[in-house]
């Protein structure tokens, strides 16, 4: 499950790499609507289910944190 982290690679790919203001999801690569829907559909297989089951809770964190963002604006 650690190894989910490096989701957080496509930040990289961003300019600025670190926007406070910014909410990943939805933006980075790996963090978009189309690549969350593909981590659902990984929770079917065995093999891919810990796997995508820490990709998800990752984009929930993230996505707590753009509520978060949302509600101090």
């Amino acid at each position: 499950m650690l190894l989910t982290m490096l989701v957080d690679l496509d930040h990289l790919l961003a300019d600025p790499i670190f926007d406070p203001n910014r909410c990943g999801i939805g933006f980075h690569p790996l963090h978009s609507y189309y690549a969350i829907a593909v981590y659902v559909i990984l929770l079917w297989p065995k093999k891919t289910r810990i796997a995508a089951i820490g990709l998800l809770l990752h984009m929930l964190t993230d996505a707590q944190d753009c509520l978060w963002m949302r509600l101090q604006a």
